[in-house]
């Protein structure tokens, strides 16, 4: 493995956008450091300047099988904690997404994420498996407010809802205290 100027590992990859072989940052140290807008990427021709997330995004995505792109895709449900408690997002949060079988009565779960730092859960279902039906959102509470060394009344929220149209967008918050919580429809 090689360090590159920023000390970190490198693959090497054929750059399509310079038509030589140049050094990009590994998914690992891509994804910690997404914020920094530009970066010097070694080519073999000179020193190009140019935004990051143009540049090395094609050389990640298409051959590091760790990546989890439905999170990185758009989606058309959408979701945001926030711990009205503490006046904080909900960070690090576990949600699963569930569609109601109309045959069977029975959840198939389609999802399990994780919140950001921001509170919100990016990926939950793609545009193509997003259908009309019944949904359900289990967000996993207990283990939330014992990972931050308190008690709460609920283990877990399930929020039900349906779905009629799928080509719209739909945002499910859900506002939380250790002993309340309250959800609607955003937009």
């Amino acid at each position: 493995m090689t360090t590159n100027f920023m000390g970190c590992c490198v693959q090497q990859k054929f750059c399509s956008f310079c038509d030589v072989h140049c050094s990009c940052l590994c998914s690992a140290h891509f994804i910690s450091s997404v914020q920094t807008y530009v970066v010097a990427v070694m080519c073999n021709k000179e020193t190009l300047r140019i935004n990051r997330l143009q540049h090395i995004k094609a050389h990640i995505l298409s051959e590091d099988k760790n990546m989890d792109l439905p999170a990185m895709l758009p989606s058309p449900l959408t979701t945001h904690v926030l711990n009205i408690a503490n006046g904080v997002p909900g960070a690090n949060m576990t949600i699963s997404l569930h569609r109601l079988d109309p045959i069977s009565s029975l959840w198939n779960e389609l999802s399990t994420r994780i919140t950001n730092d921001d509170g919100r859960c990016l990926g939950l279902i793609t545009k193509e498996t997003f259908i009309p039906g019944v949904y359900k959102m289990r967000f996993e509470t207990g283990k939330y407010w014992n990972a931050l060394g308190e008690i709460c009344f609920y283990p877990f929220v399930e929020v039900v809802f349906t779905i009629a149209d799928p080509s719209q967008k739909y945002h499910v918050p859900l506002l939380l205290s250790r002993f309340s919580y309250s959800t609607y429809r955003g937009s």
